[in-house]
Formats: structure tokens, sequence, C-alpha cells
């Protein structure tokens, strides 16, 4: 029999076992249920402490503030919303003239759910633009295949599959974690409906040979006839190259590159989970793939694979422009590399591990141990400063370089220098520990499909 709710204390509500698997059968108080729920995250990694994650962890009070007013407005409901899809309207148009759109061009995008659905959408584009093409000169589309290095992220391999395309994933090699230009000639064909390449990769932080790619592909099209267009990845690198590297060519200056995709919640410093494509001009996104309906209130497109979902990520964004500006990104990003590279030459410099970005374009160290170390691993390293709340990224590197080991870790704008000083301390402090006593840790078992072959987990 139920206790009256007049005779229950807080401390019998705290106490209310929560049921495993059926659905609650009586509710209880808003404290109560407030500290049941804060009481299961207490073994939950502090998110300012997981170095795994590329996602934003700090914001100003404002943007909590921003969030909260803009929490209950459905994204995708511009009648009723219209200030939100204007503020994304022109949040497009400031990221296609950051990437360097072309000025005549009508710039053309969309704020999402991360990269994973922008990638998804940016695949479709490119997908429908080559079977239309095909079939206008009467030859077989049935046939699509997409081109990326071995070093792509998960949710390429998830569009190949779940949108019907054969998947061309150019291998690895060890000391060689991106994709250049040396092996292309085995994988693009004229069913090639793009070739992506990765500005800031998820292994070791590095671009990859994007000129290299663009220069091989004139070529192809001077041999063959064939054109093939390209997408930029550039899920973490799309906020730092333009602030950091102005003059270096890898967004829409290069002609091939049809469109770009870049993560607002990574260095974009948004909360999860905020994504955004762009594509060099209106005509790259087919317009078979914009649907228009009526019934929130006027008629509107959509052209996004979600439909309602929150709009506070837009508004966020929106004024983490609005506050920073360009100058304010350069001066965070700058601020963010000098303390990772920091933290790369303590690791270097202690003896323990070799590093594996030569090129330290974005705020990520990626190292693997000395060749010497044979005591412990990665695996047992990221265990050992587990204990201190630190999370870090251990893992095999993807086909076929599966027999180096890399450790990771992504700096983050919240990790000051002293923080940084404090991390590297730390990871020398367990190798010490670990050389004195050994390590047992082994990699994780992984699915045995090559295809989805990786152990990063957090990115």
């Amino acid at each position: 029999m139920a206790t009256p709710i007049d005779k229950v204390t807080p401390y019998d509500e705290f106490n209310y076992p929560v049921p495993e698997n059926e659905f609650p059968k009586e509710g209880m108080s808003a404290r109560a249920a407030a500290a049941v729920v804060i009481s299961d995250e207490w073994t939950d990694c502090n998110p300012m402490q997981n170095l795994s994650s590329f996602l934003t962890t700090f914001a100003e009070e404002e943007v909590i503030e921003v969030a909260k007013r803009n929490m209950f407005k459905n994204y995708i409901d511009h009648d009723m919303y219209p200030q939100l899809y204007a503020q994304e309207t022109r949040m497009v148009k400031w990221l296609h003239q950051l990437w360097n759109g072309p000025k005549e061009a009508e710039p053309y995008g969309t704020g999402t759910v991360g990269s994973s659905e922008a990638c998804m959408l940016a695949g479709l584009a490119h997908k429908w633009n080559w079977r239309q093409k095909r079939e206008k000169e009467g030859k077989d589309a049935s046939r699509p295949n997409m081109v990326t290095g071995g070093n792509v992220q998960i949710v390429w391999k998830k569009f190949l599959r779940y949108f019907d395309v054969e998947p061309r994933i150019v291998p690895l090699s060890p000391g060689q974690y991106r994709l250049t230009a040396d092996e292309l000639e085995k994988y693009v064909d004229e069913n090639t409906i793009s070739v992506v390449a990765i500005a800031g990769q998820t292994f070791t932080g590095e671009d990859d040979d994007i000129q290299g790619i663009h220069d091989w592909l004139d070529d192809y099209e001077k041999r063959t006839g064939i054109s093939v267009p390209m997408h930029i990845d550039g899920a973490s690198g799309g906020f730092v190259n333009p602030f950091l590297y102005p003059d270096y060519k890898w967004d829409f200056r290069l002609p091939r590159v049809q469109s770009i995709n870049a993560s607002g919640h990574k260095y974009g410093l948004c909360p999860p989970g905020c994504g955004w494509v762009v594509f060099r001009e209106r005509k790259i996104f087919n317009e078979d793939l914009v649907f228009y309906v009526n019934y929130l209130g006027g008629e509107m497109p959509t052209a996004t694979l979600n439909f309602s979902r929150n709009g506070f990520n837009i508004a966020c964004q929106y004024y983490i422009f609005l506050r920073l500006g360009f100058e304010g990104y350069k001066r965070i990003m700058q601020h963010t590399l000098d303390n990772a590279i920091a933290l790369r030459k303590k690791l270097v410099d202690s003896g323990y591990f070799t590093i594996m970005n030569e090129s330290q374009r974005i705020p990520v160290v990626a190292v693997t141990l000395d060749k010497k170390i044979t005591k412990f691993n990665e695996f047992d390293v990221s265990n050992k400063v587990r204990e201190k709340g630190w999370v870090l990224s251990a893992y095999t590197m993807p086909p076929n370089a599966e027999s180096v080991r890399s450790l990771r870790v992504v700096v983050r704008p919240h990790v000051n220098h002293n923080v940084a000083e404090m991390v590297s301390d730390d990871i020398i402090a367990a190798c010490k520990f670990l050389q004195e006593h050994g390590g047992n840790a082994t990699p994780p078992k992984l699915h045995a499909h090559a295809a989805e072959k990786t152990t990063l987990t957090k990115c």
C-alpha cells in the first residue's frame, strides 16, 4: 500500500527504488527527482576533464541564458520563429565568406545536429548530382562510390552503408595517417561521386593533403574527361584554419571543393550538438532533396534529415559568433594551440613518447610510446591517468596501420596553460609508475567487419 503523500518526507522519496524494467508507477517531488538524477551521475566523468572529446564543455552564463530562452523552440518551425531562421541564414552567409566562397555565388547551407547530419546531407547532394548527370548522359547510374582515407570519421562509413554507396577507403600505413594523392589512381573512376578530404582528422589532428588531392583530380580530368568534386570534412579544422592559417588553401578557394562541413560544438565553441554544412553555391544542393511543407503555419522549405529539434544551438552559436568575432576566435585558437604545443613538448621531452602528428594545425596532441617501452602500453597510460579524473583516448590506428597504438589529448580552450602542465605531469607520472610496476591493459575487442574497424569511441 502506498504511503499517503502527506506522510512522505524528503528522505523517504530519495530512497524509493528506481525501477529497472518498468515505467515508474508513482511520481515524486521535483526536489527528490532532481536528487535521484544527480546521484545517478556521481560516477560519470567530469566533462571538463574529458580530453578525449572534441566537444565544447564550457560556456559563459550568457550562453546558458540564451539556451534557456530558446530550448522550447522547434528549429524547423520557421513561420513561428522567423528570427531563429534569420540567424541561421545569416550565419550560413558568414561561414561561406569565412571559408572563402565565391563572392558572386548565392550561399546555401544549414545548421545541423552535429557534423554527422552535415556529412550525410553533403554526401546525398553529391550522390544526386552524380546520378542525374549520368542519367542525362545515358550512362549507368547504379554503382556510385565515394573515395575517402582510412582516417575518415565513422559517420562517412555510416553514410556509405545507409545510402548504398560503395566505399572506396584508401588504407593507411605506419607513419602515414592521412589521405594523399599517391594511391588515388586505384580508387577514383567515373562512378566516384566525391572525394572526401579531412581538415583536422580525428586520429592525429592532421589535415589530408587537400591541395595535392585537388591537383591530382585536375590532372585526372585532363586525362579522362571525368570531373570529380571534393567535399571537405572540416569538423575540427573548419573553425581553426581560417583564424590561424589565413593563407592556407583548404576551402572554397580550391575550385573542386563543392561543400564543407564543420562542427559548431567543437572548435566553433557552441554547446553540443551543433553542426554546419555549407555549399559552394546554391545549385550544388540538389533541388530534389528539398521538401516544402505548410502544416506548421506557412509554406517553408526543409532540407535536413532531422525535422523537429531544439533550436537553442542556433541561437547559442549566433551569440558566440557575435561575442567573439574573427579576432576573438583568432586569440582563443592561438592560445589553445600554444597550450597543445607546450603539452606535446613536455611529453616528448620525457622520453616516453614519440609524436605522431608532425604538422600541428589543430590543438590535438597524438603520441605513441617509444619503441623501447615494453612494460606497458598506451591503454595502460589511459587507465592510470583516469585515477586523476582525466579521460584520454587510447586506440589502435585503422587498417592497415593497426599495429600502431596512440594516445590522444584534445586541448580545448578551457584547458589553460596551468591545466596543460597538470595533464602532462600526470601522464608522465603514470608512465613512471607503470615502468616500475608494469601494466596489463589490452585493446578492446572490435567487431570483425573490417569497414567498421575503429577503437576511437569518444570524439
